[in-house]
């Protein structure tokens, strides 16, 4: 076993001694809200928004990127689960503004092993066999976080699933501050009609 294996389990088994009335706890958000922000590890939806289990959907993606699937959550979460207000959250110094999608083809197609990071951009060891399968992905990178973040949120918005009295905010989370900064364009972009 390895030791980050154990290290889950014995921090679940401990998580689990004191669930207690986290079981009767509803399906549905109980703050009737979704976010969706990236997956880096950095972020912490629970700290950063206040959240307690129950509290909100969160969907997460390289990026937080308003990517199909994610839509897909967002529209589960209000059709079916009942959220009333959603949150496109990006943040400072985001891995998807270091590569293009030719990079990262690139990197699959020579090697499926882990690619590092060096002086010149993205490096890969080049031990095969790679793939060429990632040529057919849109792997969603960013170039400017406030125009993507914006692309985002006005992407959710008119979505032909997504009902227009559902209010969708755009925030950046600095990383070196902990802050959530509003862009008001992708704010502007997410308002009510």
């Amino acid at each position: 076993m390895s030791q980050i294996r154990d290290e889950v389990l014995a921090a679940n088994a401990a998580y689990a001694q004191d669930f207690g009335k986290k079981a009767d706890l509803p399906a549905p958000p109980g703050r009737r809200f979704a976010i969706l922000t990236c997956m880096d590890a950095r972020l912490d939806p629970a700290k950063y928004a206040g959240l307690a289990e129950g509290d909100a959907h969160v969907i997460r993606n390289a990026g937080g990127r308003a990517s199909d699937d994610a839509i897909r959550s967002f529209v589960i979460s209000y059709k079916l689960l009942g959220t009333r207000e959603w949150f496109v959250i990006h943040h400072t110094q985001c891995g998807m503004a270091t590569f293009t999608d030719e990079v990262m083809r690139g990197l699959l197609a020579s090697s499926l092993q882990t690619a590092t990071m060096g002086a010149s951009g993205w490096q890969d060891s080049g031990e095969g066999p790679g793939s060429t399968e990632g040529s057919y992905i849109d792997w969603l990178t960013i170039s400017d976080s406030t125009k993507s973040l914006v692309e985002d949120v006005t992407r959710v918005r008119n979505h032909p699933l997504v009902p227009g009295d559902i209010p969708i905010y755009g925030y950046i989370y600095n990383v070196k501050t902990g802050r959530l900064e509003e862009v008001p364009e992708a704010t502007e972009a997410g308002k009510v009609p």
